[in-house]
């Protein structure tokens, strides 16, 4: 920062190396290079930044109005229709209905997956770090596999190509699964490191679960749950790099919840007792207790190690990197409740659909 000003990255990677004091801050450096700054992408950094600085020192009407124009400006500077999400989920429960769940399809016999999904800021890096202590677990971190196999077996086997995505979905439900199975499991050879298990973490494959299961039908299926209002806010308040476009607008974000919570009580209807969920609030309640039924659930002895997750020294590249190297704390639980007011249409929103929120 103090050789190039305008590296704006910079700024916000800064505010999340610590939590910041009332005594020792860059609150007032960031307001003025905010005033000053003409450059959208920079800006957005820099607003990041200072929501995470005022809510650290405890000004939380100072930080969601940081947080509103960065989200804002960022959102202005997007080409992207929260409506198309919304259909594919929408489509992919129309097409992954109870008959294909009767056990007619034969996938790929391997227990070897362990997938590790939900909405992002749920507590699925925790979750994976957990794992991945254990001795006979490896993390392949996020990967693009599944769907990328998918896609390629779709190309090679359905003619004519599908015209659109909803098209595409329709399309999967007649393939080989087998194949796919065998597919994915190939390609993540590469990636592996000789122990029996690994876990592939992307939580986009919430999408995807019914299509794992019938591919793979022993691998492990984990679905991280937080309370709604936490999760909303914990993505909101969230500058991704390049994924959830859907996150920077909070009447799309509730929308795009709504619509992942019910794709996920589908799967949970039309395969019961496939996919373990894992609520965030348990493991924070009781990490040892969340843990061991974790293990069980993925057939894995005991091990303590498992408890001391903060000390495995692989990188992590998510947006919890810094979370992850800390004992389990049970601050972030309920913070949505500093922006009550703020987060009331959110709220409003999801009750509405029948989702409790607060």
């Amino acid at each position: 920062i103090a050789l190039k000003p305008d590296e704006y990255e910079a700024y916000n990677g800064r505010a999340h190396l610590r939590t910041q004091t009332r005594e020792r801050n860059h609150i007032a450096q960031l307001q003025e290079v905010a005033a000053r700054t003409k450059d959208p992408a920079g800006l957005v950094h820099v607003c990041y930044a200072l929501a995470k600085e005022q809510e650290d020192v405890g000004d939380f009407e100072g930080a969601f109005e940081s947080l509103r124009r960065g989200a804002d400006t960022k959102r202005r500077h997007m080409k992207y229709g929260v409506g198309t999400d919304l259909e594919i989920m929408a489509r992919i429960r129309e097409v992954y209905g109870t008959g294909l769940f009767d056990g007619h399809i034969r996938g790929v016999d391997n227990p070897d997956p362990i997938f590790i999904l939900g909405m992002p800021r749920t507590g699925t890096t925790l979750v994976e770090r957990i794992l991945d202590s254990h001795s006979s677990v490896f993390s392949a971190g996020e990967l693009n596999n599944f769907s990328l196999e998918l896609v390629r077996l779709v190309g090679r086997t359905v003619q004519p190509a599908p015209a659109n995505r909803l098209d595409f979905v329709a399309a999967t439900a007649g393939l080989d699964f087998r194949a796919l199975g065998e597919a994915y499991i190939a390609s993540v050879r590469p990636l592996r490191d000789g122990r029996p298990h690994f876990i592939d973490k992307l939580p986009f494959n919430f999408l995807y679960a019914g299509l794992i299961h019938l591919a793979m039908p022993r691998a492990k299926i984990i679905n991280l749950q937080r309370d709604p209002m936490d999760t909303c806010y914990a993505v909101y308040k969230q500058l991704f790099k390049d994924a959830y476009p859907f996150s920077y607008d909070l009447g799309e974000l509730g929308q795009y919840y709504i619509a992942y919570h019910r794709l996920m009580q589908h799967w949970n209807e039309v395969m019961p007792g496939v996919i373990h969920t894992l609520r965030y609030e348990d493991v924070v309640a009781d990490v040892e207790g969340a843990t061991r039924r974790l293990l069980e659930y993925c057939g894995l002895p005991w091990e303590d190690q498992c408890l001391r997750f903060y000390q495995n020294a692989r990188a992590s590249t998510t947006a919890s990197a810094l979370q992850v190297r800390q004992p389990v704390y049970d601050s972030s639980v309920g913070k949505w409740r500093h922006y009550a007011r703020q987060l009331e249409p959110l709220r409003a929103q999801l009750e509405a659909a029948g989702i409790p929120a607060g």
